[in-house]
């Protein structure tokens, strides 16, 4: 039963971290390329919208592959890798602003040329 608990203690941590990690990314790119209304109704929306519901829909992610794959660890871990990150990715993706007049490309001039830049 200890070992339940711990692994509900860390899906929990890890979706919360993973969830901040996604809204400062964002907030970085909103805030270099000027998109969204202001820097007070971005950081509302992130706070009190964008974090909570990426960590709901990354906790549901963590104990729904558990459940589906808790026999065999090393897929579990690759396809919670995968699917955490490309849900974080795809989060952060619906709101990337695009091209603004600070990055015509839309991409912020702090972003590594070798990750491509979000957005669909």
């Amino acid at each position: 039963m200890g070992e339940r608990r711990l692994h509900g203690c860390l899906g929990t941590m890890a979706g919360l971290a993973l969830a901040l990690l996604a809204a400062l990314l964002l907030g970085r790119a909103l805030g270099a390329c000027g998109g969204g209304i202001n820097y007070a109704a971005n950081s509302t929306f992130l706070i009190v919208l964008f974090v909570p519901l990426l960590w709901v829909l990354l906790v549901l992610s963590w104990v729904l592959l558990g459940v589906l794959l808790g026999k065999r660890p090393r897929l579990y871990a690759l396809a919670l890798a995968v699917v955490l990150l490309g849900l974080c990715w795809c989060a952060v993706s619906l709101f990337w602003s695009g091209d603004t007049y600070e990055c015509p490309s839309g991409v912020p001039p702090w972003w590594p040329g070798f990750l491509p830049a979000p957005g669909f």
